[in-house]
């Protein structure tokens, strides 16, 4: 009897240290977030732990991610993190009820962890460190307290094998007690971060976009077809697909943003503020963006009225070539203010397309998670190696001295769209009645523009779908074909041309190292018609 109430005390004295563990480790990240508030939001533990994942992850994990959860996928990471924190915490507070020093070095541990991942972000400074220090110190600190509490000689009438320090209500009163402290310091952090960053929001709130100098044409009547379940020709802010690496959407004061545009071939550097970029004629172009991670028939796509300033001119004023007037460099690094880089091809960016350092989207300043203040916006090249959101910075050299941040991990360095098309409605597994059926879609091919697409049922011939107008070379063209449903199991397939002629190709490959080719095909099941009774 004595040797199993022996054993009931040993489990109940593991499971109050992982409580221990737990609590110690919410404590930590309280307070690791309130020190985050003084630093910037990149330095917070998860963040930077979160960041590092992201580096070091296979990109064939990064596109299935990617591919199967979205933006969510930083979400998911993030809770993934913390669920290996709260493993590793209740593994430090059993393990420090019988080793106090190896589980206190164990919980203290993996703030050394978060303040290295932060130490190897770009952009990084030794601040970074210091919330993952203060919370690994504090968690420490703070399971040392617990156990102590937890293990000390308990009274004359505690349970064999010493479960209890205390008595259940007082070591619950001190539970509470932290957990109450955690989260009065977790509060506060979030509350200085916020505040840490309504000067941002202000300044977005109170930015008034000049009128274009060059206002877009409007948008052809016979743009959107208006079929029911086509993607809308303008695609709303709200809506439009985001694919980056970052985990916390940098947020720029307007007022202190600045431009850097110097480099190789750069005789004149140039150091802009907002209002100085908003002085210049602007520029208004509809351009749809592309994601190289996009599958066949996948959903980062998306078109939008962008406005912004001529990247051409300005690189013109700081006295750059392009490579085919003699300009030794034939790369533009641009580097955002969370340390991404992207880097495009200089004769793309000055050879007359409106590649452009755009401020406004669909009429309104940049939203955050879109690049707020300034982005770059270049037709017919994918997001990877020209989108550049939050930007801070662009240097002149070249592909072979150096490599962007993707090219690095296995993609291409040079990335131009290839040709796309979509098939939106039906939807794969739809179940239509049997009749007339509108076959219905989106097609891209940026810079080059849709000529025709056709679509094909059960591999039989192609036929020549009806586009909606053209609204010019750089935006994608919707595309509409009446389908006679005959009941049964079919395959629709879709295939463009681009406005050179050449056709979509059929060939299935992935998305690495320069986007996905291939037919989209949808796979739908029709039903008979109804009969009407006579």
């Amino acid at each position: 009897m004595n040797r199993v109430k022996a054993e009931l005390g040993r489990r109940r004295r593991v499971l109050g240290g992982a409580v221990c563990g737990l609590v110690a480790a919410l404590a930590g990240l309280a307070l690791a977030e309130l020190t985050t508030a003084a630093v910037r939001p990149e330095a917070s533990p998860i963040t930077a732990v979160g960041g590092a994942v992201v580096d070091a992850t296979p990109v064939g994990v990064k596109e299935w991610a990617v591919r199967e959860f979205g933006t969510a996928d930083k979400l998911l990471l993030a809770l993934g993190i913390v669920v290996v924190l709260g493993a590793v915490a209740v593994a430090a507070g059993a393990l420090a009820v019988r080793h106090p020093g190896a589980g206190i070095a164990l919980a203290g541990g993996f703030g050394l962890v978060g303040a290295v991942a932060a130490l190897s972000r770009p952009e990084a400074t030794w601040r970074d460190a210091l919330p993952s220090l203060v919370g690994g110190l504090c968690a420490a600190g703070v399971l040392y307290l617990l156990v102590g509490a937890l293990t000390r000689p308990g009274p004359v009438d505690a349970p064999p094998g010493g479960a209890w320090s205390m008595d259940r209500r007082g070591f619950g009163r001190l539970v509470a007690a932290a957990l109450a402290a955690s989260a009065g310091i977790g509060y506060a952090g979030r509350r200085l971060g916020a505040y840490g960053s309504a000067g941002a929001t202000a300044s977005r709130a109170d930015l008034v976009l000049p009128a274009p100098a060059v206002p877009a044409p409007p948008v052809p009547p016979g743009a959107d077809l208006r079929v029911p379940g086509i993607s809308r020709f303008l695609t709303p802010n709200r809506d439009f697909y985001r694919v980056d690496t970052a985990l916390v959407v940098p947020r720029v004061d307007a007022q202190t943003w600045r431009l850097r545009i110097h480099g190789e071939g750069v005789t004149t550097p140039l150091e802009l503020d907002l209002r100085q970029l908003l002085d210049r004629p602007l520029v208004e172009h509809d351009v749809t963006l592309t994601c190289v991670s996009n599958e066949v028939g996948g959903p980062y796509a998306g078109n939008a009225r962008w406005l912004g300033v001529r990247l051409a001119d300005l690189l013109r004023e700081a006295g750059v070539r392009p490579p085919s007037q003699g300009g030794p460099a034939d790369q533009l690094v641009a580097r955002s203010v969370d340390g991404m880089t992207l880097g495009t091809p200089v004769e793309a960016v000055m050879d007359g397309r409106e590649a452009l350092l755009a401020v406004g989207m669909n009429g309104e300043p940049l939203p955050f998670a879109h690049g707020f203040p300034v982005r770059m916006v270049v037709p017919g090249l994918y997001g990877y190696v020209s989108a550049c959101k939050w930007l801070r910075e662009l240097r002149l050299t070249t592909f072979a001295a150096y490599d962007a941040y993707w090219v690095r991990r296995s993609w291409a360095a040079q990335g131009p769209v290839k040709t796309q098309s979509r098939i939106d409605t039906p939807r794969p597994s739809a179940e239509p009645e049997a009749g007339r059926v509108a076959v219905a879609g989106v097609a891209w091919a940026q810079h080059r523009g849709v000529s025709r697409v056709e679509v094909r049922i059960d591999g039989g011939p192609w036929q020549e779908a009806r586009l909606g107008d053209a609204d010019g070379n750089d935006t994608w063209r919707q595309w509409v074909w009446p389908w006679q449903a005959t009941p049964g199991r079919h395959v629709l397939e879709v295939r463009a041309t681009d406005g050179t002629g050449a056709v979509q190709t059929g060939v299935r490959r992935g998305t690495v190292p320069d986007g996905a080719t291939g037919w989209h095909s949808v796979a739908v099941r029709v039903r008979p018609g109804s009969r009407r009774k006579a």
